[in-house]
């Protein structure tokens, strides 16, 4: 798959199917987006490109009201790779792209860059200058620029719950609640944050439980604080199971929150400095604030049980993430 990292570094396009969105998160709602874009190009021989953006539009636009994202940007190309996409242009989301206007994106982007001959988004798509393009704009503008506009539905699929369609705002809806398989249903695969391994107190070697704790962007979709069972996965793609804690570990009246994971049964990993993902399968329990180190101790053992329990033979039936790339 071919990444532009901006205009200027799009090459050799003669048609092209395209969609276009943020697309954070790559849920279930837009592979089915991104499938049929590929589908069609495959049928009439063009490329299927996917234009994205970084950093979110809200961070730009409302950083007030910047979501949390549900994927880093390399996780998102890693997702759309496995969609079997021929190219998606990413463009930095800057003040002079949120103050451009509806038809000038669509000239200057999907006309005279990649040359599109259709178009397929997210029948609720908006874009341009004040949000002011959405699909209605699109097909008016298609005619006289030689492209066709298909709106689709973010379709929910089988495990869908009874929703017509999915959203990247229902997914942190339900990592607020702590319900990360509910969003490995809607992911398609569980839900996972990257970044590189810290130094925290040191506390959990002490106990005997040897943690990673992981340095996360500042705008991670973290799930609710507890304990949960998933997998520590390497740059190697080793996938290890692991018991996580998420929280400020109350016991010791802690103030920072953190992501930590211990994988089971491993004492002798040294992790400091290496980039690793921490995917999130199942939830055991809530934080709580233990009397002493023994009840803690006991608890942690009975967590670590439930997450050998629960890990074994892979955890899950949601496929298998990409290993955590390296940061350029």
């Amino acid at each position: 798959m071919r990444v532009w990292r901006g205009l200027g570094e799009v090459r050799n396009v003669e048609r092209s199917v395209v969609t276009v969105g943020v697309f954070d998160g790559v849920h279930l709602g837009h592979r089915h987006v991104i499938g049929q874009v590929v589908a069609r190009a495959r049928e009439i021989g063009a490329l299927a490109v996917v234009v994205t953006f970084d950093p979110h539009p809200m961070s730009v636009v409302r950083p007030d009201r910047a979501p949390d994202t549900l994927a880093t940007l390399a996780h998102r190309l890693d997702l759309m790779a496995d969609q079997q996409v021929d190219a998606v242009l990413v463009l930095e989301f800057t003040d002079e792209l949120a103050h451009q206007s509806a038809s000038d994106f669509v000239i200057e982007v999907l006309v005279d860059t990649l040359h599109a001959v259709e178009v397929l988004v997210g029948a609720d798509f908006r874009f341009g200058h004040r949000a002011s393009g959405d699909v209605t704009t699109l097909r008016e503008m298609g005619p006289a620029h030689g492209f066709t506009v298909t709106p689709l539905t973010l379709a929910g699929g089988p495990s869908a719950a009874g929703r017509s369609s999915w959203s990247s705002t229902y997914v942190r809806d339900r990592l607020a609640d702590g319900d990360v398989g509910h969003v490995a249903d809607v992911l398609g695969r569980p839900h996972r944050v990257e970044g590189p391994v810290v130094h925290g107190d040191h506390r959990g070697r002490q106990l005997g439980y040897p943690t990673a704790n992981l340095r996360l962007g500042e705008r991670t979709a973290i799930p609710a604080d507890g304990v949960y069972a998933g997998f520590l996965v390497r740059a190697a793609g080793d996938r290890l199971p692991a018991a996580i804690s998420i929280g400020t570990n109350p016991t010791f009246d802690g103030t920072e929150r953190r992501v930590e994971a211990y994988v089971l049964d491993r004492n002798d990993l040294e992790l400091y400095g290496e980039h690793v993902a921490i995917e999130f399968t199942h939830r055991l329990r809530d934080t709580v604030r233990f009397q002493g180190i023994e009840p803690l101790l006991a608890q942690m053992a009975h967590d670590v049980d439930r997450a050998r329990e629960l890990t074994a033979g892979g955890g899950s039936a949601a496929p298998v993430g990409q290993p955590p790339p390296t940061p350029a």
